[in-house]
Order: C-alpha cells, then sequence, then structure tokens
C-alpha cells in the first residue's frame, strides 16, 4: 500500500480510552460484535499498519484509541491523581456481584430501564454468551433522537490498559470540551468524556462517554451521540440526551458488573507465539529524551506523554509554536514492509529511514506534518512528526515547523532511544 503524506503516525495514540466501542458503533448495524475486546498491543499494531499503511502502525490509538486516541499529558494524570479518595455522585455498585448471564433481549431491557422517559427504537444487542455483549438503540426523549450503547468487557486489573481507559485525553492532542476521572467508593476508576464524534469537528456529532473500570476488572462502556447514529447522520440536538450523570448512572449500574462476571472466560494456555510484546519504553523517559534532543534556540513551553512509548513537546523558537511528538517501539519488524516503502532510504547499518511531507489532517487551518519514520534492523521504531502549530486541530502559527526535516532526522536516530528499548 503506498504511503500517504498526510496519514498521522500518531493518531491511534490520541485517548487510549476512547479506542473501545466508540469506533465501531452504528445503530445501523451489528458492529459492536467486537467491540469492548481488550486487543493485544502486537493485535492493534498489526490492524493499524494494515489499514493505515506506511503511516501509522502504533498501539495505542488509541483505543482504541481504541481512539484511540491518543496521549494523556501532565493535566490528564494531574486530574487522576486528585480524583484518588473522591466518591461518585451516583451510588457504587458492588464488585462483588454474582455472575448473571443476560441474552440480547435482556442487554436491551437492562439500558433501557436505565434510561429516563422517552422512545426506544432501532434496539440491537448482544448477550453474555457471545463474549462481546452489548445492546444499542436510539433513544428519543422528545427533544431530538441520540444513539445510545453500552458494552461489557474484561481487563486486567491495575494495568496500562485499565488505567488508560479510564485516563481523560490530553486536550493538546486529542480536543475535547470536559472530561473528569473519578475514584468511587469501591475502588472503581470513573471516566465521564464530553467530545465529539471527529475531533476536527468537521461535522457537528458530539460523543460523550463514561468508561467505568472496576477493581476486579470489569469494564462497562457507554456512549451517546446527538444524532441517531454514530456516523453519516444528521445531528438532531444541540447535545446527547443524557446528561454526564445520566451516563454514569447507567454506567455503575450493577447488573452490568454481574454480565461481565458471566463473559465466558477466554481458553487459557494458548500459544502466545507472536502475539507476546517485549516492554514499551517507559512514556516519563521518551519525554524527558525527547526534551534533551531538542536543537539549541528551542524553549520548551508544554510536555506530555502516555504511560508508555509515547511522548510529545510543544517548543517555539520565538517565530511561533511547534508540536513535536514521538513514539517509540520495540520489534517492529512484522510490520516493516507496511511502514516503508520502496522509496525508503536504508542506511549502511540496515536501519530504514522514511520522509514525509504534508499537510496536516486534524482540521488546524493551514497546518502542516513533517514526519520522520525510522527502524533499526532488530525492529526497534522510531518515528517522529512535526507542526506548524502548537497542536493539529489548531491554525498554522507559522510557515513550516520549527525543527527542519535533518534535525527531526538527527533526533530520530540518536542512539539515546536505543537505551530505552
Amino acid at each position: 500500500m503506498p504511503m500517504e503524506p498526510t496519514q498521522d503516525p500518531f493518531e491511534d495514540r490520541l485517548g487510549a480510552a476512547l479506542r473501545q466501542t466508540g469506533d465501531t458503533f452504528d445503530t445501523d448495524r451489528p458492529a459492536l460484535i467486537a467491540a469492548g475486546h481488550t486487543r493485544g498491543r502486537r493485535m492493534r499494531m498489526r490492524r493499524r499498519a494494515s489499514v493505515l499503511g506506511g503511516a501509522a502502525s502504533l498501539a495505542m490509538v488509541g483505543v482504541g484509541a481504541t481512539l484511540i486516541l491518543p496521549g494523556t499529558g501532565q493535566d490528564a494524570d494531574k486530574e487522576r491523581t486528585q480524583s484518588v479518595g473522591r466518591t461518585g455522585t451516583a451510588p457504587a455498585a458492588s464488585a462483588a456481584a454474582a455472575p448473571t448471564p443476560l441474552t440480547g433481549e435482556e442487554m436491551i431491557a437492562a439500558l433501557t430501564s436505565l434510561l429516563p422517559d422517552g422512545k426506544v427504537t432501532g434496539a440491537t444487542a448482544q448477550g453474555t454468551s457471545t463474549g462481546a455483549p452489548y445492546a444499542s438503540l436510539v433513544y428519543d426523549d422528545g427533544q431530538g433522537a441520540g444513539a445510545v450503547a453500552v458494552s461489557l468487557s474484561r481487563v486486567e486489573p491495575d494495568s496500562q490498559s485499565a488505567r488508560e481507559t479510564t485516563t481523560c485525553p490530553d486536550k493538546t492532542v486529542f480536543p475535547h470540551d470536559a472530561c473528569r476521572t473519578t475514584r468511587l467508593a469501591d475502588g472503581s476508576f470513573l471516566m465521564i468524556f464530553q467530545g465529539y464524534e471527529y475531533p476536527d469537528r468537521r461535522v457537528d456529532t458530539k460523543r460523550w462517554q463514561a468508561e467505568l473500570v472496576t477493581a476486579a476488572g470489569q469494564h462497562i462502556h457507554v456512549s451517546e451521540w446527538n444524532a441517531a447514529a454514530e456516523k453519516d447522520a444528521p445531528v438532531t440536538r444541540p447535545e446527547p440526551p443524557l446528561t454526564p450523570e445520566q451516563l454514569e448512572k447507567i454506567a455503575t449500574a450493577s447488573a452490568w458488573r454481574g454480565a461481565v462476571d458471566a463473559i465466558p472466560e477466554e481458553p487459557k494456555g494458548k500459544p502466545t507465539s507472536g502475539t507476546e510484546m517485549p516492554p514499551g519504553a517507559d512514556g516519563t523517559a521518551v519525554v524527558k529524551t525527547l526534551e534533551k534532543l531538542m536543537p539549541k534556540g528551542l524553549k520548551v513551553f508544554s510536555e506530555g506523554g502516555q504511560e508508555t512509548e509515547y511522548g510529545y513537546v510543544v517548543v517555539d523558537d520565538g517565530q511561533g509554536a511547534t508540536l513535536v511528538q514521538v513514539n517509540v517501539q520495540p520489534d517492529m519488524s512484522d510490520v516493516a514492509d507496511q511502514l516503508f516503502g520502496p522509496d525508503a532510504e536504508t542506511l549502511a547499518d540496515g536501519t530504514k529511514v522514511a520522509v514525509r511531507q504534508g499537510p496536516g489532517e486534524k482540521g488546524g487551518e493551514g497546518v502542516v506534518m513533517w514526519t520522520v519514520d525510522t527502524m533499526r534492523p532488530d525492529g526497534r521504531r522510531v518515528v517522529i512528526s512535526a507542526f506548524n502549530s502548537g497542536s493539529q486541530h489548531t491554525p498554522a502559527t507559522r510557515e513550516t515547523p520549527a525543527l527542519t526535516i535533518g534535525q527531526l532526522r538527527e533526533i530520530a536516530l540518536s542512539e539515546q532511544w536505543l537505551t530505552l528499548l
């Protein structure tokens, strides 16, 4: 697949909590069948690489991102830290709920019973016996129809995936209106996100969602839109039909926890060849290394990243802000052919280098993106991008990024990255 210069190799990094059902739900088709599963990092990398060709193979995300999407940033980490010890506005259900299998019809009935008075149409669902339970419907409170969906899954307690799922995305890389993370009395973490179906706001469809992860690893995802479908449906109302408090009530309902416990366990002892991944680079170390490698004359105004592999800085040379972001990944050899086309350069030591320059794709007026993608012979990948704006979603602040392609190349090929993997 040819590489497109406008594809952003970091788009799957923008808001890990958003990579669940939000990227697959559509009330007009049963796309939620596979939603709610916690995907292995390797599987996500392969899928993104095959879909997005040479420019994207990142694990984030994401979320899924999935998106995904991508980095958490320092503000999000601060929100999460400050939330410890708080109690939610809705009663927290017991994490020890007995397993309660639900059919598809019962999933719909449970979701409907938690909605305020209104009209429900277009309901579809799958029960817990499928391993991917969900319910989706169109709800109208008399002020306009809105799609509402819930999906259930398991996540490893206190894992990176669990933490990312309930961590608010960084506004620098994933614009949204509001987000909060709260720790409930029973130890569960709840994230309430208020954003948009498309972060670049190319349409006015809003997506609000609740992500609940319990101390036992039960994951309940609830999403709603201010349209009758996630995509390709006209906006019917200014905001989605449920308030953040009502989303929280649905997500914390006790019925869902018992239903998660009833999902069949995946067989254990399966061979894991091809799915195991070496540990990713520590996210804090990625950001600090990126800062150290910035050329002289650039002042760092802000920074952020994820728990592993991804980091960014916003710099200014006095001529305007530039967002610089990097992803450091281990063992990406299996997707090298999709990331590096015939025009890629191969250095004497076998390292592959690809350069891409083109317009940004996140909606910022006049934004351009310059990318240098590198992969060592052992599969260690460092990909760095710079923009002529402090954010991909805001208008350009300068004609070109503050870093040249040569400077980006030098940073990407630095031996310092190899000490992190």
